[in-house]
């Protein structure tokens, strides 16, 4: 038996021969329902990009997105119809893979702020305020294409940890001092979180501490979801005197996606989403202090 034909195809688009299908996606998505004005929609970097365009099995356009000679990804857009089921990430890919092949160091784009969380599941890291554009609330992004790309604030580290917890299959691991006030216990971080613990397959979810006294003190959030779904949450403080002086922090999920902190009180460091041997190197350095760590009983509900 064959195998079924994919439900759609990207590939690279010639502006000038394929100006017309790139228009019956672009035109819809953002003049139409965003109400973008159309002298703002085709501009003159439009002929000087390298465009992708996705189509269906009959190969009418289903989607497009374009990298400009500034290295920035842009005018991504879906037909209504299409969306979530995976065109969007088939066209960045895309468009990672041209910038990859032209020997970018790194790509930039304009996130709406609805689809923040989409890019950072891909790698891309929350730069700068947010702004408007085209009436439409905006984040500047970027992702280094070679090595791991920088944290450098609150908003992009729990935009980063969101995303990693959302990209997880089965398990992550997460060493910190004391539960990160500001970050693990921020509403997105948190939703992030629940949504990961009720999936429907088996889930690990593995908490090492230096400090487990503040975040009880404090009543984290994260504490009381954790009572809700023992099963999947467990957490352990460390014991012995070297662990106690290691001064770094992490987030690491199973599928090569790290956010690292070389000074575990501060937000800044780096990350990939797909950096498998850095994360490995990390599970490694987590799993001989799990070992040796107590089991923090005291979070358990009503103290069983």
């Amino acid at each position: 038996m064959s195998a079924r034909e994919p439900e759609f195809s990207v590939n690279r688009a010639d502006y000038a021969r394929d100006l017309d299908a790139l228009r019956s996606v672009r035109e819809p998505v953002f003049v139409e329902e965003q109400q973008v004005p159309i002298a703002l929609e085709w501009d003159a970097f439009d002929p000087q990009c390298v465009h992708v365009l996705a189509r269906d099995r009959t190969g009418r356009p289903i989607g497009t997105g374009r990298l400009t000679p500034e290295r920035k990804i842009g005018r991504m857009a879906v037909l209504r119809e299409w969306r979530g089921k995976g065109v969007g990430e088939a066209m960045l890919r895309a468009l990672l893979d041209e910038a990859a092949h032209h020997r970018l160091p790194e790509v930039r784009l304009h996130a709406q702020v609805s689809a923040l969380s989409f890019y950072a599941k891909h790698g891309f890291v929350p730069i700068g305020d947010r702004f408007m554009e085209a009436g439409i609330e905006h984040q500047t992004m970027r992702r280094t294409l070679r090595g791991p790309t920088a944290v450098e604030t609150r908003e992009a580290a729990m935009a980063v940890t969101a995303a990693l917890l959302s990209a997880t299959r089965r398990e992550i691991w997460i060493y910190s001092r004391n539960l990160d006030p500001g970050m693990l216990d921020a509403p997105e971080t948190l939703d992030a979180f629940r949504r990961l613990a009720t999936r429907r397959q088996r889930i690990a979810i593995r908490m090492l501490l230096q400090d487990a006294a503040s975040p009880q003190r404090n009543s984290s959030p994260l504490i009381a979801l954790s009572q809700r779904l023992p099963s999947v949450f467990a957490f352990r403080e460390v014991a012995d005197p070297v662990d106690r002086d290691y001064p770094s922090a992490f987030v690491v999920n199973d599928v090569g996606g790290y956010y690292f902190r070389s000074l575990g009180h501060r937000f800044d460091g780096e990350t990939e989403c797909d950096g498998a041997s850095r994360a490995r190197q990390l599970i490694d350095a987590f799993v001989p202090p799990w070992e040796r760590a107590r089991a923090i009983t005291e979070y358990r509900a009503l103290g069983i």
